[in-house]
């Protein structure tokens, strides 16, 4: 039975009169991979901060086994300035980092004095990687920072952008070896290759964790487990997020049906109580224990938070936008090269890319936020733009949420029907309470939805979407989606979201750098299938073609110590690999595994088929170097 690393027991939490939580209670497992599931606004943060001990609850306490130890990635990662990369990734109190650096030091030292005491040093250093296997350590550690494209170690964290913050704070989470990850929302600023790759590296993973995250294709790939804060309780599903849709469902119906049937039969108590006598029988005060009880769950009710996009969109006229032969370069890097399309009415676009291959900058030249270098934009004459940014709404913190609302509108138009900004707030999930709030005390999800309803009700007939799932919770995403299905007008969309992209865009512009932009007819998931089938075809021609002799250098480079204990090392591996390759096909091959696990276990195969690959040839190579 796996070992109990967390228990919250009875945790209860408020700040000023909102009560984000009441009386909840889980644990965590060793091995488990859990998602925390909310609303935006309900305390999915807070609770991680309480679990963490940056915070502390009004209630209930947090219990964890002796000395764990937890990694932790906050949404919004604080890191030092004065620091620079290195200094963050390698900080850390881990044992492997520890030898690892020890043994660099080491063979540095060796290396520029070969002396006894160094070579003693250095010996000493080798063994201790041998005897705890960080060999294979030191190689994941290179394999994240090459994901993460983290190149420059050397870099001061202060001239970071948003993006890189994020991924250095995030590789530094990953290369620790911690008891229990903890991600709150992983996944934002990270492009959709990075994000696969980390789903894959998670899910083949045997560590704990617990993760805030809205991205759907994420959670169901790498979740066992996930638990729901709902009206200040918790729930747990034994599934991934799938099944947790199916069974939260299933609940909900449940207690409809219980508070319906505790209704009818309070009416018949309610009435009982009316007529009694003062004076109680035994028989009686068990009776009005009773009627108290049922009280209480008549009186419930299940909150839906009811997220009807229905705003009207203006007309639309035949000319909608056009872009003629766009350049677009910031100095010698070309960002946007001889862009040309011809927008048509009704058309869901995703932009796809890489971080910084010139989506953000494509966006504002068709806006004209932002001139070409050459080139043109024509805008139609009715074509109105609703553009939702990455940067969201500026200078607002002085602001309470009711008065930003009415610098849009006083009242809102909603397909015919005007209402209140204040009654029009309330139905997407702000109380009456929380619209006096200032802008400054929203939570991050609480400030994107807010900018979102008001982009949307600027009464667009050609919508921008730039990264607008990025703090949103699930649940509010799947209204967004509705909305955006039914959205008569022109739709661009980017976004690493990739279940978000595969519902609502019918082809794509992809971004392959150097101001490259391909359109492709599909959404991701076809994009994606066809990269991989070129990808596979590519590996297999290069397995086809014969290697050519090389001829042999008159000095050969000497191989180094270092190249000689990796050569050792790999010996070791191969045949583990081999072996473990060998257990997961014939795995693949029993005929026992359900839909879900043939997929997880395919991954994993051809997991260990490349790196299997990547190490017989490292192999050669050094077997080469040292006969050489």
């Amino acid at each position: 039975m796996s070992q109990v690393l967390i228990s919250v027991e009875n945790l209860t939490k408020s700040y000023s009169e909102k009560l984000l939580f009441q009386n909840i209670s889980f644990s965590i497992s060793e091995g488990q991979k859990i998602a925390l599931v909310a609303h935006n606004g309900v305390g999915k943060s807070t609770l991680l901060n309480i679990i963490t001990g940056a915070e502390i609850p009004d209630e209930g306490k947090v219990v964890a086994k002796d000395s764990l130890k937890i990694a932790y990635l906050k949404q919004d990662p604080e890191l030092d300035n004065s620091l620079k990369v290195k200094d963050v990734l390698f900080h850390l109190n881990n044992l492997f980092v520890n030898m690892i650096q020890q043994y660099h030091q080491a063979l540095d030292n060796y290396q520029s004095d070969l002396s006894a005491g160094n070579q003693k040093k250095l010996d000493e250093a080798t063994a201790l990687m041998d005897l705890n296997q960080a060999w294979d350590y030191e190689h994941r550690i290179t394999e994240v920072l090459e994901k993460f494209q983290i190149t420059n170690l050397e870099q001061e964290v202060s001239q970071l952008s948003g993006g890189q913050r994020k991924k250095v704070a995030l590789a530094s989470v990953i290369i620790d070896q911690a008891d229990l990850i903890i991600l709150d929302e992983p996944t934002n600023h990270l492009d959709i290759a990075t994000i696969e790759w980390l789903e894959e590296h998670i899910s083949m993973s045997r560590l704990s964790l617990l993760i805030v995250t809205h991205d759907r294709y994420f959670l169901d790939e790498v979740c066992d487990f996930i638990i729901e804060i709902d009206q200040q309780k918790s729930y747990t599903y034994k599934g991934n997020f799938s099944y947790f849709i199916e069974k939260k469902a299933e609940r909900e119906s449940s207690e409809a049906l219980e508070i319906e049937k505790a209704r009818n039969t309070y009416r018949k108590e309610l009435d009982w109580m009316r007529r009694q006598p003062k004076a109680r029988t035994t028989k009686s005060k068990a009776r009005i224990d009773s009627f108290y009880d049922l009280e209480k769950i008549a009186r419930k009710r299940i909150e839906e938070k009811k997220l009807e996009f229905n705003v009207r969109m203006s007309r639309q006229g035949r000319k909608i936008l056009e872009a003629k032969n766009l350049y677009k370069s910031f100095g010698n890097q070309n960002i946007i090269k001889d862009f040309e399309y011809i927008f048509k009415k009704g058309e869901r676009i995703g932009f796809v890319g890489p971080n910084g291959a010139g989506k953000t900058t494509l966006l504002n030249l068709l806006t004209q936020q932002l001139s070409p270098d050459s080139g043109d934009v024509i805008i139609g004459e009715t074509t109105k733009f609703g553009y939702y940014t990455q940067k969201g709404l500026e200078n607002k913190e002085h602001l309470r949420v009711i008065e930003i609302a009415k610098e849009v509108a006083e009242s809102m138009d909603l397909g015919g029907n005007s209402i209140a900004a204040a009654q029009f707030l309330f139905q997407f999930g702000f109380s009456y309470a929380l619209q006096q709030s200032y802008y400054s005390s929203l939570s991050g999800g609480e400030r994107r939805k807010l900018y979102l309803l008001l982009t949307l009700l600027k009464n667009p007939n050609f919508l921008i979407l730039d990264e607008p799932t990025n703090d949103l919770d699930i649940f509010t995403l799947g209204k967004l989606e509705e909305f955006l299905l039914d959205f008569p007008g022109c739709l661009i969309i980017v976004s690493h979201d990739r279940y978000f992209l595969d519902k609502l865009c019918d082809h794509l512009f992809v971004f392959e750098g150097e101001g490259r932009v391909k359109d492709y007819v599909g959404n991701y998931s076809d994009f994606r299938d066809l990269k991989e089938i070129e990808a596979a075809l590519a590996k297999k021609e290069k397995k086809a073609e014969k290697p050519q002799p090389v001829a042999p250098k008159s000095t050969p480079t000497k191989a180094t110590f270092k190249e000689k204990m990796e050569l050792e090392s790999l010996e070791k591996e191969i045949p583990a690999l081999e072996l473990k390759k060998t257990d997961v096909l014939t795995l693949l091959n029993s005929g026992s595994l359900n839909p879900q696990e043939l997929h997880k276990t395919s991954l994993e195969f051809q997991h260990i088929t490349d790196i299997l690959d990547e190490k017989e040839m490292r192999w050669l190579e050094l077997t080469e170097k040292i006969k050489g």
